[in-house]
């Protein structure tokens, strides 16, 4: 239950209002409820002559407020002029008359009562559905904001189940819960208040009882939360594959491993089967257990008051005993719920213990307290880099310049360390030795937001999404005019394919751009780099996935948006970057030659290898 409120301390606050005045509901109707019933005994007692005193004179209601036995005098009182105004009634009008009058009183009290009740639940479900809103805001906020090396370590799968199927159970059990866990202690409380004004012997009795069951539900709850982990595991599995199926769909059927797939993912969802039977067993178990031992309770209750009545010794009578046992009948659900509520919350804190490995997880590339302000005008400066990833060193003492307005390539072959060098440049990853300059001021000494504003990316899988062709290229950019669309979109020889489409730059282009070709999905990120005409280009591979047609114009509209940029471009086909101000040809995490196209043959070295296979 620590963590249970530790939870409430983090996302309640902004609720509070609605938790107090649901509290105050919620006290209203157990009061309520004790008036309804609070008849049932001095009627008895008249109607059924269970009680030999008569009751014929009023008396005066005189209390002091901080006197305990001034307090009992007046009840007394009160009690005694009740029963004279009861009696009274019953001489005058006749029994018939007291019972509708007894109708009627039960009726305003369960309507107030009720009413009451329903808005404790009312004033509850803002709080609820806030707290779960907050709480998928938090989770898209921390994602937004962690470093792209968090993603390669975490299977997208788990990352959607923990932000869907975890969320959900954290509302379906701990919300759900929520008013049930405020709500029953205090009904609890008001009712064994009533139960000790009747009989403290009784209710001292019952007190020893009932944290005897609560201590074997409490066992119960403990197992599930484990239980509710691997559950919850197994689920983030399961999304996992169903991702990684849908990705590969089409290398699935071209391989015929539609068999291999689905035969992974009958055990999969067989094994998340069985835990779940296990997690429902034992939650279900929850409620026949509770009233099992309310119903031993109630006949050991029985017995006890029985013989209390029988002894003569007791402060309460027969048609005293009756009413409380109505007020402990009334006492049982409340603490059955407030048991199932205390076994729902420790599954619902098994799904909060998979959120927060994203809510706190702690991003190692952040702000600086004092950000310096940054431009563009003169070089950026690698100057003796150096980043791993685990252990092994993945950058190896790298220093190298690129002025403005230069175009640089990076070659070389696959794992050599290319996108890596390049995404340290806009901060994807921070670098563990060295450091990464523009215009002589560090990047990590700048806001992340100013550095990107300095940069444009054009990948070779072009990250589109499932959206309209004018919210692609716009995508980024504030208040920005049609018309920059559509000269962004000419000078990336978009706009005629665009123009082509059923409606134009509002043509929603699928999931991914799952609608365009390889070339085209390449000629939208084109447009939208254009538009933000950023000072540093970064292409990387951008022309490698393509055919010769989409290639040529492709390449033409990267021409256009490389005029009057730096830029720095990953290549493998090197007939791309012939013309390039310095080429660097990366190895194993190092620059071991740099220089023009003919000085690099010149060298006959790596340079000249690469250059022989390409053309073989």
């Amino acid at each position: 239950m620590k963590d249970f409120f530790q939870l409430l301390k983090r996302f309640v606050p902004p609720y509070k209002i609605y938790l107090v005045l649901h509290i105050l509901m919620t006290v209203l109707s157990a009061l309520l409820t004790l008036v309804s019933f609070a008849s049932i005994q001095p009627i008895l007692k008249i109607l059924f002559k269970l009680d030999e005193i008569i009751y014929t004179n009023y008396q005066t209601l005189d209390f002091h407020f901080f006197s305990i036995s001034s307090w009992q005098e007046s009840i007394k009182a009160f009690e005694n002029n009740f029963y004279v105004y009861i009696t009274d009634n019953i001489q005058t009008h006749g029994g018939t008359y007291v019972l509708m009058l007894l109708g009627i009183f039960l009726i305003v009290t369960t309507f107030l009562r009720t009413a009451t009740m329903y808005l404790s639940i009312y004033l509850m479900i803002p709080l609820r559905t806030g707290v779960v809103r907050d709480i998928r805001n938090q989770i898209n906020t921390k994602i937004l904001s962690l470093p792209i090396a968090f993603f390669s370590e975490e299977r997208k799968g788990d990352i959607l189940a923990r932000i869907s199927g975890d969320v959900n159970e954290i509302e379906n059990s701990i919300m759900s819960s929520l008013d049930m866990l405020f709500k029953n202690p205090i009904l609890i409380v008001i009712y064994l208040m009533g139960m000790i004004f009747l009989s403290w012997q009784l209710t001292l009795f019952v007190l020893i009882m009932l944290p005897v069951s609560g201590s074997i539900m409490g066992q119960i709850g403990k197992k599930l939360k484990k239980r509710s982990i691997l559950g919850q595991q197994q689920w983030g599995q399961l999304m996992s594959q169903i991702e990684e199926t849908l990705g590969g769909l089409r290398i699935i059927k071209a391989f015929n491993a539609e068999g291999k797939i689905s035969e992974r993912f009958y055990k999969g969802n067989e094994d998340f089967r069985k835990i779940t039977n296990r997690i429902v067993r034992r939650q279900q178990m929850s409620g026949p257990m509770s009233e099992f031992l309310g119903t031993i309770t109630i006949a050991v209750v029985l017995w006890y008051g029985g013989s209390l009545i029988l002894s003569d010794h007791s402060s309460i009578d027969a048609a005293g005993f009756m009413n409380y046992l109505v007020i402990f009948y009334l006492l049982i659900n409340p603490a059955k719920e407030l048991s199932k509520s205390i076994y729902s919350i420790q599954k619902g804190l098994a799904s909060m213990e998979r959120v927060d490995k994203i809510l706190k997880a702690e991003s190692t590339i952040i702000d600086p307290e004092h950000p310096v302000p940054i431009s563009f005008h003169d070089k950026i400066v690698y100057e003796n880099v150096w980043f791993k990833y685990k252990e092994n060193w993945i950058i190896k003492g790298v220093t190298l310049e690129i002025p403005k307005g230069k175009t640089i390539a990076l070659v070389g072959q696959s794992g050599s360390g290319k996108s890596t060098l390049v995404d340290l440049l806009p901060r994807f990853y921070d670098v563990q030795k060295g450091k990464v300059t523009i215009d002589g001021i560090d990047i990590r000494h700048s806001k992340i937001r100013d550095v990107h504003a300095l940069m444009g990316i054009v990948n070779q899988e072009a990250i589109l999404f499932n959206d309209t062709f004018f919210n692609n290229i716009a995508f980024g950019v504030e208040q920005v005019r049609k018309k920059d669309v559509e000269e962004a979109a000419r000078i990336a020889n978009a706009y005629e394919f665009i123009m082509a489409s059923e409606k134009g730059f509002e043509t929603n282009i699928g999931d991914r751009g799952c609608k365009l070709s390889g070339g085209q999905r390449q000629r939208i990120s084109i447009a939208r780099a254009v538009l933000k005409n950023p000072p540093i280009l970064i292409l990387d591979e951008a022309t490698s996935a393509l055919d010769t047609e989409s290639e040529r114009l492709v390449q033409d509209a990267l021409e256009k948006l490389m005029i009057n940029r730096t830029t720095i471009v990953i290549a493998h086909r090197l007939s791309t970057i012939r013309n390039a101000d310095m080429i660097c040809v990366v190895h194993e995490g190092e620059i071991v030659e740099q220089g023009t196209h003919n000085e690099l043959l010149a060298l006959n070295g790596y340079y000249t290898k690469l250059c022989n296979m390409q053309t073989f």
